[in-house]
C-alpha cells in the first residue's frame, strides 16, 4: 500500500477511506470484506466525509474538489471549481441544512461556498488576509461556518436571510 496522507471512518463504522500518495482513494468495506480503489488524475491533499457517511469530498492540487459516493461505484465525480489551491493543504467540508452545501478555504484568502449539485460557487467570502487552510460547519447550527487562516485568525460566519448576501462575518 502506498503512503496514506489522510483517512476517515464512516459514522456507521462500516468503511475506512484513505487517500494515498499515488493519487488513489481506497475504500474498505468491513461488512462485505471488499476494497475499491478510485484513481484520481492529480494529487489528493485532503478528505472529508458527509455527516451520514454516504459521500466524500477530496481536494486536489489541480484546484478542483471531487465528490464521490462511498458506497456506489462511479467513474465520474461531481466537480467543484473556483477556489485556489496549488502548494498548500486546503481542507473542505460538507455543511448547512441537510449538508446541502460545501465550503472550502483557498490560497487567495477567501472561502468558497457551493450548493452540492452546482459546479460553480454560489458565494465567495472575503475577510482573511492569507491562505484559508480549513473550514468547518457547526453541526448543531447549520448556518454557522468557521474558517482558519495563515493570518492567525479564526472567523465565524453566519448566514443571513438576505438573498443577495448569503453570509456575513460576525467575529474574529
Amino acid at each position: 500500500m502506498p503512503k496514506v496522507s489522510d483517512l476517515a471512518v464512516t459514522p456507521d463504522g462500516n468503511s475506512l477511506i484513505s487517500i494515498c500518495s499515488n493519487r488513489e482513494i481506497w475504500i474498505r468495506d468491513f461488512r462485505k470484506g471488499t476494497e475499491r480503489v478510485i484513481p484520481e488524475e492529480h494529487s489528493i491533499t485532503s478528505l472529508s466525509l458527509s455527516r451520514d457517511g454516504k459521500f466524500m469530498i477530496v481536494n486536489l492540487n489541480s484546484e478542483e474538489i471531487h465528490l464521490w459516493s462511498v458506497y456506489t461505484a462511479s467513474n465520474t465525480p461531481h466537480r467543484y471549481r473556483g477556489h485556489k489551491q496549488g502548494k498548500y493543504v486546503i481542507r473542505s467540508c460538507f455543511g448547512g441544512s441537510d449538508c446541502l452545501f460545501l465550503a472550502s478555504g483557498s490560497e487567495d484568502s477567501k472561502i468558497y461556498i457551493w450548493q452540492r449539485h452546482d459546479e460553480a460557487p454560489i458565494q465567495i467570502l472575503s475577510g482573511h488576509s492569507l491562505t484559508v487552510n480549513c473550514v468547518s460547519w457547526n453541526p448543531s447550527k447549520p448556518h454557522m461556518l468557521a474558517s482558519a487562516s495563515d493570518d492567525r485568525t479564526i472567523r465565524i460566519w453566519m448566514a443571513t436571510r438576505n438573498a443577495d448576501k448569503v453570509f456575513l462575518c460576525c467575529s474574529n
